[in-house]
């Protein structure tokens, strides 16, 4: 079933991929302090968790944005 969720998407890279997993990409590419340094929010910055990152960039789609192009940015 997942498979066919993928394709349904092909020209799509976030398809499919949690923001959980996304930040969780991020960390181990590049680390908390690396990320508050390209993508300007204290929840990178000030006592940084996946938790309250995930709250953060839920309540605000400019910095998700943000995140989810780092995201793909990393990918290349």
């Amino acid at each position: 079933m997942k498979e066919k969720n993928k394709n349904t998407q092909p020209n799509n890279p976030l398809h499919g991929v949690t923001l959980e997993d996304i930040l969780g990409h991020l960390v181990l590419n590049y680390g908390w302090e690396e990320m508050a340094y390209r993508v300007k929010i204290n929840c990178f910055k000030k006592d940084p968790s996946i938790k309250s990152s995930l709250k953060f960039l839920r309540r605000h789609p400019w910095a998700r944005q943000k995140v989810e192009k780092m995201y793909l940015d990393s990918l290349d």
